[in-house]
């Protein structure tokens, strides 16, 4: 029995295949692609259902090793990667290469948002013909769709040596979150994919598989009845949230709030913002660089009054909270303004007998 279960072992090593005790052996398939930063093309992937495993990397240069130092300085014609080993019974390469263009501007010459340079550029690797043909129809489909106004600049080219980046680097979503999350908003990436694809909603394939960001708050947040909230909320808050209103500045409760804690929408209690990222803007409303958990912010176009502005509102209670502008302060260039009466505030001695255990470690 051990000597048959070896033999197995043996030749998922040997094929690459995927292989789980008292399941049948299944052969996998490997696909890389460029998309800039590898730290943020390692989460869309690892989260599709299909996916085996995923590998931050180089790849794309002639030179027959690769390592930060040397990529970053440009002494490579390397690429930071991704390496995707995937189950074709489970999941196409077309459906990859649909995740692949979601999650990188691939108008852009120079890099990948705030990330510059040849080795931030982005290309797709094929290893046969077939991958070929799929990768230049999609990226046909994707100039042809109207996304884009600019032309489509990813490359698709053969496959070339991979080369895994340092261990550190490895699901450094996972274990450096906050510094991730920051990362990630404050090079323009997350603004910019909500921007190009908020209209275009796609389903997500598997939730299951994907680590929860910073300050997903164990538990499902809702929007109670209008009856209750009417009865919960003050005048106020309910005009605000509820009706779009706008309080009046300098005479809220938060503007000049300067307590360690954490901000949450007074509807559901979806964690929002974060006393870290709260600066004084002089506007006379409670304003902040960056939210908490992106996922629980979402921004809309808002041309009410004249204006076209953004609107941010809560994801879970579609609260509204106030509006976006690109007037702060580094790092990340952003001013989210809000109502005070659309938020709760937490304690960060409170944080874990709230609910949001999670965050106490941040004020630490």
């Amino acid at each position: 029995m051990h000597f048959l279960l070896l033999i197995v072992v043996f030749a998922a090593l040997l094929y690459g295949t995927a292989v789980t005790a008292g399941e049948p052996v299944r052969k996998t398939q490997t696909a890389v692609f460029g998309g800039g930063c590898f730290w943020c093309m390692e989460p869309p992937f690892e989260a599709l259902a299909g996916v085996v495993s995923v590998t931050a990397g180089y790849s794309g240069g002639e030179e027959r090793d690769a390592n930060y130092e040397a990529v970053s300085s440009g002494r490579t014609k390397h690429i930071e990667s991704v390496q995707v080993v995937y189950d074709p019974e489970r999941i196409g390469y077309r459906e990859l290469l649909e995740t692949f263009w979601r999650y990188i501007d691939p108008t852009d010459t120079g890099g990948q948002f705030a990330d510059r340079g040849a080795h931030y550029r982005t290309a797709i690797f094929y290893s046969s013909e077939e991958e070929r043909q799929i990768a230049q129809h999609s990226r046909q489909e994707l100039a042809d769709s109207g996304v884009f106004s600019q032309p489509i600049v990813t490359e698709i080219v053969p496959v070339m040596p991979f080369y895994p980046a340092e261990e550190y680097h490895q699901d450094y979503y996972k274990k450096n979150v906050f510094h991730y999350q920051a990362y990630s908003v404050g090079s323009g990436r997350v603004g910019f994919l909500k921007k190009t694809w908020q209209d275009r909603p796609v389903e997500q394939v598997d939730d299951s598989k994907a680590v929860p960001p910073v300050g997903s708050a164990t538990g499902s947040y809702s929007r109670p009845s209008e009856e209750e909230l009417r009865a919960r909320l003050t005048p106020v808050q309910f005009e605000v949230t509820r009706r779009d209103g706008t309080e009046p500045a300098f005479h809220n409760e938060y503007w000049d709030h300067k307590e360690a804690g954490i901000y949450v929408d007074v509807v559901s209690g979806e964690p929002l913002f974060s006393s870290l990222d709260k600066f004084d803007s002089g506007t006379g409303w409670p304003s902040f660089t960056r939210p908490l958990v992106a996922e629980n912010v979402i921004e809309k176009k808002d041309v009410k009054f004249f204006m076209v502005r953004t609107e941010v509102r809560s994801a879970a209670a579609d609260s509204h909270l106030g509006h976006l502008f690109d007037d702060g302060p580094p790092p990340t260039g952003l001013r989210y303004c809000l109502n005070s009466a659309s938020l709760r505030f937490v304690p960060a001695e409170e944080l874990a007998d709230s609910g949001y255990g999670e965050f106490a470690g941040l004020f630490r």
